[in-house]
């Protein structure tokens, strides 16, 4: 039975190698041929319908940007990892519905709030000063919005409170904060969106991954929170303050079960 297996063994080796010998042959052929293609060209650039730019995407991030420099395609590599991306940010792209205002430049909303956090008595128009220095024009009612829509109270009362500095320095060792980063994966479906929460502790910088999944529904964030914070092995077993968004998909479980 040994020498039957053995033999077995040795047929599929061959057959292995016979194999990737024609496969190479097959590649080295296409290589060629687009080599010949490219120099029938002449410099001259092809049209692609979005549904060809779509396939060719598709196989080129499968490829993998290392093999590209190895090939003669007749799209630069740059190209095709460009229409790869721009399929991603097609899939993020939302039109906007009904009328009004755009809102506020992610930028100028983040410096507003560091303003205001870390200058308890600057109010609207100086944190609006502040902003004019650094090139941003906004009237003194945008920055009120922007600190109301985000909680923060008008100087004279933010002023009374506690800092958010001061908060963060006398509890930096129990503080954690969470969010969540999302990756896009080719499956037989499509371009399928993958959401992973991570968790930091703040101190020491770690990070841990909580979980990744498709669908982060009331389920799954309640059995990620009794991991996270499990008596024996919790990432945030020994935190008191963890710091996330608005985003819906911290559920009330979620939140409930980090109580």
């Amino acid at each position: 039975m040994s020498n039957v297996m053995q033999s077995f063994h040795l047929l599929v080796i061959a057959l292995a190698g016979w194999l990737n010998r024609q496969q190479q042959v097959v590649i080295d052929y296409l290589i060629e041929e687009n080599r010949v293609l490219k120099e029938q060209l002449g410099g001259q650039r092809l049209q692609f319908t979005d549904e060809q730019r779509m396939r060719l995407a598709v196989q080129a991030k499968a490829l993998g940007r290392q093999l590209f420099d190895e090939i003669e395609t007749v799209v630069t590599p740059d190209t095709l990892l460009a229409w790869h991306r721009k399929l991603i940010a097609q899939k993020w792209t939302y039109a906007r519905n009904g009328p009004g205002r755009p809102r506020v430049a992610q930028e100028i909303t983040d410096l507003v709030l560091r303003m205001a956090r870390e200058n308890m008595s600057w109010g609207y128009d100086r944190i609006q000063g502040a902003l004019d220095n650094l090139g941003h024009i906004v009237a003194p009612n945008t920055v009120k919005n922007i600190l109301k829509r985000h909680g923060i109270e008008p100087a004279p009362e933010r002023e009374k409170r506690t800092s958010w500095r001061t908060f963060l320095k006398a509890h930096w060792d129990v503080m954690a904060a969470t969010d969540f980063f999302t990756v896009e994966v080719w499956t037989p479906r499509g371009l399928v969106t993958y959401y992973v929460l991570f968790v930091m502790q703040l101190k020491t910088r770690s990070v841990h991954i909580a979980g990744v999944t498709m669908t982060p529904n009331g389920a799954c964030m309640k059995q990620v929170a009794l991991n996270l914070t499990d008596v024996g092995d919790g990432f945030l077993s020994n935190s008191r303050y963890l710091i996330m968004d608005r985003d819906t998909k911290y559920t009330e479980d979620f939140r409930d079960s980090l109580d």
